[in-house]
C-alpha cells in the first residue's frame, strides 16, 4: 500500500482530527478540530476546520491526531 492509499484508509473524508501543532503563520490555533474533507494525490489531507479556515495537514509533519 502506498502512502496516499494508507493516508485515505486512516483518515477518510468525514473524519474528526484535532490539530496540536503546525509551523505555519496561518495555522488554526491548537485544539481546533476539523473534518476531513479529502487526501489529495500528494499525500495532504486537506481539512475544513471549524474556526473555517481550510489548511491542509502534512502528515509527519504537522502534529494532529483523530478525534
Amino acid at each position: 500500500m502506498n502512502k496516499v492509499d494508507f493516508l485515505k484508509k486512516m483518515y477518510p473524508v468525514g473524519c474528526k482530527v484535532v490539530l496540536h501543532h503546525m509551523d505555519d503563520p496561518q495555522a488554526p490555533p491548537s485544539g481546533t478540530i476539523g473534518e476531513v474533507m479529502f487526501v489529495d494525490s500528494m499525500g495532504t489531507i486537506h481539512v475544513a476546520w471549524e474556526n473555517g479556515s481550510s489548511l491542509g495537514l502534512i502528515y509527519g509533519v504537522d502534529s494532529f491526531s483523530k478525534v
